[in-house]
């Protein structure tokens, strides 16, 4: 059993940054985590991932170069930071633990001001 909370969302305008925080609790932290958006009234997409123990990225062409995903494994948490936010990247952002069948966080709102 896992469990996901995600944190530091808000309004910002275009051109700021933001930090995302997902905190894990659980019996491990060995398994990739990954970051998904949803925009109103659309799927749920793939944003960034990290393998366990770090040493591998991947990220959405949308978000290369512009934002970065870590993790702290003596922390339990991963970390996307995003920087030069575009009102496209307004949406909701989830935490995934790539462990069993999956597991997801309550999401948190990042909403980018033009």
């Amino acid at each position: 059993q896992v469990q996901l909370v995600e944190s530091g969302g808000g309004l910002v305008q275009a051109g700021d940054s933001l930090r995302l925080s997902c905190a894990a609790s659980g019996r491990t932290f060995r398994y990739s985590m990954g970051w998904f958006r949803q925009a109103p009234g659309k799927e749920r997409d793939f944003v960034a991932s990290i393998n366990w123990p770090g040493g591998a990225t991947n990220y959405a062409d949308s978000v290369k170069g512009r934002f970065t995903i870590s993790r702290d494994n003596a922390k339990n948490t991963a970390y996307l930071q995003m920087n030069s936010l575009k009102p496209e990247d307004t949406a909701v952002y989830y935490c995934n633990a790539a462990y069993g069948a999956g597991y997801w966080g309550q999401g948190t709102q990042v909403t980018v001001s033009s």
